[in-house]
C-alpha cells in the first residue's frame, strides 16, 4: 500500500514519536497506535488522487496526511497548507528530513488563498464539519477536482448536512468511501467531492 513511500513513511513515524507529543503536534495517547492509525490512515485517500497535477493538504498540522501523500506520490506538486508558526516548523524539518522537493509550505489559512492558489485536489482530515469544510476548501479547487476529506462514522450524515452549501459551491457529485486499508476492519471513512 506505502509501496516505494515506505521507508520514508517509517521515518516520518519515527519522527512523530520521537518528538510528536513534545511538541504538541499528537496526544500521548495516540503514540501507540501512530502507525496504523495515522500514517498508515493518511493512505486511504491514495486512491482517489488524480494522476497528475497538484494537491493541497488543508490543516496539515503534523503532516497527516499531506507528507505520506507526498511521499507516496512524488509526481504530484504538493502544497501543506497549516496557519501555526510551529506546526509549519515542524513541516519544514520533516520535508528536509525526507527529502521532499514536490512540497510547498504555506504558513497561512486556507481561506487567505483563495483566488491565488487553485489545485486539482485537496484533502483534509480532522479540520472541521463538512459544511464549513467545504467553505475553506472548495474555492482551491480546480473545475473537474476534488475534494477528499477524511472523516468518522457520521460522514454520511455530514455530507447531507451539507448538501446546500456544496450545490452553493459548485460541487457536481459526492460520494463516500469504505477504506479498510490493513484489511481488519477498521474502516476510513473518505468523503470524495467532486466539482
Amino acid at each position: 500500500m506505502l509501496g516505494l513511500a515506505w521507508s520514508g513513511a517509517a521515518r516520518f513515524a519515527e519522527m512523530l514519536a520521537d518528538e510528536g507529543e513534545l511538541r504538541g503536534l499528537i496526544g500521548p495517547r495516540e503514540v501507540p497506535r501512530l502507525w496504523s492509525r495515522h500514517v498508515v490512515n493518511s493512505a486511504a485517500v491514495a486512491g482517489f488522487l488524480p494522476e497528475s497535477g497538484s494537491l493541497a493538504d488543508v490543516g496539515s498540522g503534523a503532516g497527516l496526511p499531506g507528507v505520506v501523500l507526498a511521499l507516496m506520490r512524488p509526481d504530484l506538486d504538493v502544497h501543506l497548507i497549516e496557519p501555526m508558526e510551529r506546526r509549519i516548523a515542524w513541516l519544514g524539518e520533516v520535508v528536509d528530513e525526507l527529502d521532499l522537493d514536490n512540497v510547498t509550505l504555506h504558513q497561512v489559512r486556507a481561506e487567505e488563498l483563495h483566488g491565488k492558489l487553485e489545485v486539482d485536489a485537496v484533502t483534509a482530515r480532522a479540520v472541521a464539519a463538512m459544511g464549513k469544510l467545504a467553505r475553506l476548501t472548495l474555492p482551491l479547487v480546480s473545475r473537474g477536482g476534488v475534494l477528499l476529506a477524511q472523516k468518522g462514522r457520521r460522514a454520511e450524515s455530514e455530507l447531507a448536512d451539507a448538501a446546500t452549501a456544496l450545490r452553493k459551491l459548485g460541487v457536481t457529485a459526492t460520494s463516500v468511501h469504505e477504506v479498510d486499508l490493513l484489511g481488519d476492519g477498521e474502516i476510513t471513512m473518505v468523503v470524495e467531492v467532486r466539482k
